[in-house]
């Protein structure tokens, strides 16, 4: 594998993944066993703690698609999660949204933005973008250099002018 082709993740890492960026804010992450006793009673499907806890640290690597999708509908995710390498990082994008929004108290930011005026609004966005460029400067250059002007009007490079 090249450096610029992406990475592979195992199913133990992506259930790793699940367990440690799905639960509810302030809590921990489930257990083994609470997992196992939700998809029995929820699903009607066998499936132990030891078991799951096998797959998460990749003693076991090779689960039935019953038990697959039994996992990924526990934790949200379409079973796709764990078989296709392209649908994984999307999701992976999706969870780290949401472990931002649960750690950083986003939503808190959110509530109170909705009571400020449009043009406040928009500058508070300026502002959140200019704070992620300082601290993200290659993939600001690369969003910068993704972009094109025109009319006075910023749109995506191959998109039809407004």
């Amino acid at each position: 594998m090249s450096d610029d082709e992406p990475r592979v993740f195992s199913i133990a890492e992506k259930l790793d993944r699940l367990f440690t960026q799905i639960h509810a804010r302030d809590q921990a992450e489930y257990t083994y066993t609470a997992v196992a006793e939700a998809i029995r009673e929820q699903q009607g499907i066998s499936i132990s703690h030891t078991y799951i806890w096998q797959l998460r640290t990749g003693r076991r690597d090779n689960p039935t698609i019953q038990h697959l999708t039994a996992l990924a509908t526990f934790f949200g995710v379409p079973v796709a999660y764990f078989l296709d390498d392209v649908e994984s990082r999307r999701i992976d994008g999706q969870l780290e949204l949401l472990g931002t929004l649960r750690d950083a108290k986003v939503t808190e930011i959110a509530l109170r933005a909705a009571d400020i005026s449009p043009s406040t609004r928009e500058t508070v966005a300026e502002i959140i973008r200019k704070l992620w460029e300082l601290e993200n400067p290659a993939s600001a250059r690369d969003r910068r250099g993704a972009r094109s002007f025109d009319g006075g009007r910023r749109r995506e490079s191959g998109a039809e002018p407004a």
